[in-house]
């Protein structure tokens, strides 16, 4: 993130039709018809993202219908993911559904972290 402070916050009651890039980090509560490109996501519980996520991390709690690429990937057990989920690093609450399949980013050099599924009374 270039200024370390910047967030932008996508209310709930807010439809996005169309792409985010995003040099700061994002914090969506509504829809996004579109993709989403920004430093760091943290997507709320009842919102809804059609199309690829992009970012350096992602926290996400909603249903995401589209491909995810990030380092620092966790997802939340109130997650429905359907797409498929490139990552570094990546933890998974008991309880989350994701259709798709998992696979380390290809552009890292190092061995990426394996999966860690938390259990339900366990804090990300």
């Amino acid at each position: 993130m270039a200024s370390g402070s910047t967030f932008s916050v996508i209310g709930a009651d807010v439809t996005i039709t169309g792409n985010i890039a995003a040099s700061a980090d994002l914090h969506v509560d509504g829809t996004i018809e579109g993709d989403i490109a920004c430093a760091a996501l943290v997507q709320g519980e009842t919102s809804t993202i059609h199309g690829a996520i992009t970012a350096q991390s992602a926290r996400l709690a909603g249903k995401v219908t589209g491909s995810i690429t990030a380092r620092e990937l966790v997802i939340l057990k109130t997650a429905q993911i359907e797409g498929d989920v490139h990552y570094d690093a990546l933890t998974i609450e008991q309880g989350a559904a994701v259709e798709g399949r998992f696979a380390p980013n290809a552009r890292s050099a190092a061995p990426a972290e394996p999966v860690r599924a938390l259990s339900a009374g366990e804090a990300a």
